[in-house]
């Protein structure tokens, strides 16, 4: 009987490490300094092939 009660006081303890957790992505996710990388990275696959130093450009 005691061992359940230390899997119940466990799984809540990582219910509550798993919240906080989910909040601190959403945190970083949503913040302002963050802005101008996910603004950067939303533009790549609109970005121009890579030109070679004849001026062709070069697939791969």
């Amino acid at each position: 009987m005691a061992i359940e009660h230390v899997f119940d006081r466990a799984s809540s303890v990582m219910t509550v490490i798993s919240f906080i957790t989910f909040l601190g992505i959403l945190l970083w996710t949503f913040s302002r300094r963050r802005g101008a990388d996910f603004a950067e990275a939303a533009a790549l696959p609109f970005a121009d092939e890579h030109l070679d130093a004849a001026g062709e450009e070069h697939h791969g």
